[in-house]
C-alpha cells in the first residue's frame, strides 16, 4: 500500500469514527435531556402531592399556586405557607417519591420563617444510599421568602439519571470498544508500513553493500585468469590480497546480519581477560590503516586506572569498529576523534566523541533499533544496513555493559560504552 493511499485511508477512517462518535454523543445528550425532563416532571407532581399531604395533616385547605421552584439543576424549593412537621414531611416525601418511581437519595431541609433560618431535616437514602454520607456539609442557598417552605436536594442526580440509561450506556460501551479496536488496527497498519519501509531500505542497502565486494572479487578473479599473471608474482599477490580482504569484509557483513537475526541465542562469547584500552588502540590502528579517503586525527585520553575486562575479543573489537566506522561515515573531510576512559566504581567507561554531523533528539531515541537509519537525504551516500548501533547495543548488553549517546546536530556525537571491570584472579 502506497504512502498516499495510507494517508487517505487514515484521514477517511478518522473522519468516519469522529462522525460516529459525534452522532452518538448527540443522541446520548438528547436521551439524557429527555430522561431529565421526565424526572423533573414526575418530581414536580410528587412534590405537589407532598404539599397536599402536609396541608391535609395541618387541616389547611388552601394550596399555594405553583409551589415548586427549581433553584438549581438538582435543588428544589417547595412553598407550603404553613408550619411543617419534619416527620410528616419525610413520610409524604418517601411515599410520593416511591409512587412516582423516584429512587435517588435526597436531603431535605425546612425553613422556619418564625426564626428566619433553615432547620436541618434529614437524609433519605435511595439507590445511591452509600453516597449520601458527608452531604451534611453541603452549603445550600436560602430563598428570599418570608414564608414556610422546604427544600429537596439530590446530590447525585446526574449520575443517577445516567445509570438508568442502561441501553445507551451499553451502546456507548460498544462504540468505545470499536474506537479502541480501530485505534489499535490503525497502529498496527502504520507499524507494518514503517516496518515495510525499513525492510525495503535494508534490502537496498544490503544489496549495495554486498554488490561492491562481490564486484571487486569478480574483477580480481578475472584478472587472475590472465595467462600473463604468473609472470608477475607481485601483481598476483596484490590481487590475491584484494580478494582476501573483500571476502573478509563480506564475511563480516554476513556475520553482523546473522548475529542480529538470531540475537543472543546464537552468539557464544569466548571470554578472556584483556585490557580494553589496549584493545581500543589496536582497533583504531586497524581502522586508520584501511582508511585513505579522509583526514583523521585521533586523540587518546585513556585515564582509567582499572581497564581489565572479561570479554570476547572478537565481538568487543567489532563493537569498537562499528562506533569508529560511524564516526568516519558521518563526518566531513576532516575527522577529529577523542577517545577517553575513566573508572566509575567497578565500571570502565569509554567515550568516543567526534566532530561529525550529529544526531537530532528525535532520532536519538531510535538509533539503537534494528535496521533503523538516520535519514541523510540520499540513502546511498552513506553505506550501511542500519544494524551497526543495534549490534553495538547487543554486544554491550551481552558483556553486562551498556551504551548511551549524546549528540547535537552540527556539534558531533559522543557514544559512551560502559563495561564491568574484572581483574584476573
Amino acid at each position: 500500500m502506497r504512502g498516499r493511499t495510507i494517508k487517505i485511508f487514515v484521514i477517511l477512517a478518522i473522519m468516519s469514527i469522529c462522525g460516529i462518535v459525534l452522532v452518538q454523543v448527540y443522541w446520548f445528550k438528547k436521551a439524557f435531556d429527555k430522561t431529565e425532563e421526565e424526572f423533573n416532571k414526575n418530581l414536580n407532581i410528587a412534590l405537589n402531592e407532598t404539599v397536599k399531604g402536609v396541608l391535609q395533616y395541618n387541616n389547611t385547605p388552601n394550596l399555594p399556586p405553583d409551589p415548586v421552584k427549581q433553584v438549581e439543576k438538582n435543588y428544589f424549593a417547595v412553598m407550603v405557607n404553613d408550619r411543617i412537621n419534619a416527620d410528616v414531611l419525610e413520610y409524604y416525601l418517601k411515599t410520593e417519591f416511591s409512587r412516582f418511581n423516584i429512587t435517588q437519595g435526597f436531603e431535605y431541609r425546612i425553613f422556619d420563617c418564625a426564626h428566619e433560618h433553615m432547620v436541618y431535616g434529614g437524609f433519605v437514602g435511595g439507590d445511591d444510599k452509600g453516597s449520601m454520607e458527608g452531604m451534611r456539609t453541603r452549603s445550600l442557598p436560602v430563598l428570599d421568602e418570608d414564608n414556610y417552605y422546604f427544600t429537596v436536594y439530590f446530590p447525585y442526580k446526574t449520575a443517577g439519571l445516567v445509570s438508568g440509561m442502561s441501553l445507551w450506556l451499553f451502546s456507548s460501551g460498544v462504540l468505545l470498544l470499536v474506537v479502541v479496536f480501530f485505534a489499535y488496527s490503525l497502529f498496527v497498519i502504520l507499524k507494518q508500513k514503517r516496518f515495510s519501509e525499513v525492510q525495503r531500505d535494508f534490502i537496498n542497502n544490503m544489496t549495495h553493500e554486498i554488490k561492491a565486494p562481490v564486484a571487486i572479487i569478480s574483477a580480481s578473479a578475472e584478472t587472475l585468469k590472465d595467462p600473463r599473471m604468473p609472470s608477475t608474482p607481485l601483481r598476483l599477490v596484490n590481487y590475491a590480497t584484494i580478494i582476501l580482504d573483500e571476502a573478509n569484509r563480506l564475511q563480516m557483513q554476513v556475520e553482523r546480519v546473522l548475529s542480529l537475526a538470531g540475537r543472543e541465542t546464537t552468539i557464544r562469547l569466548n571470554r578472556e581477560y584483556l585490557d580494553v584500552q589496549e584493545l581500543v588502540k589496536e582497533v583504531v590502528d586497524n581502522i586508520l590503516a584501511n582508511t585513505e579517503h579522509k583526514k583523521i586525527r585521533v586523540v587518546f585520553r585513556l585515564e582509567a586506572a582499572q581497564s581489565m575486562v572479561y570479554a570476547d575479543r572478537f565481538y568487543l573489537s567489532n563493537l569498537f569498529s562499528n562506533l569508529l566506522d560511524n564516526a568516519i561515515k558521518y563526518s566531513g573531510e576532516e575527522l577529529e576523534l577523542i577517545i577517553s576512559s575513566e573508572n566509575r566504581g567497578r565500571i570502565v567507561a569509554l567515550n568516543f566523541s567526534d566532530n561529525g554531523i550529529g544526531i537530532s533528539r528525535e532520532h536519538q531515541k531510535r538509533i539503537f533499533d534494528k535496521f533503523y537509519r538516520v535519514p541523510t537525504g540520499n540513502v546511498h551516500n552513506v553505506k550501511g544496513f542500519g544494524i551497526g548501533l543495534n549490534y553495538v547495543q547487543l554486544i554491550a548488553r551481552l558483556h553486562k555493559g551498556s551504551v548511551k549517546v549524546w549528540s547535537e546536530p552540527g556539534k558531533g556525537s559522543s557514544f559512551i560504552v560502559t563495561l564491568p571491570v574484572r581483574n584476573k584472579l
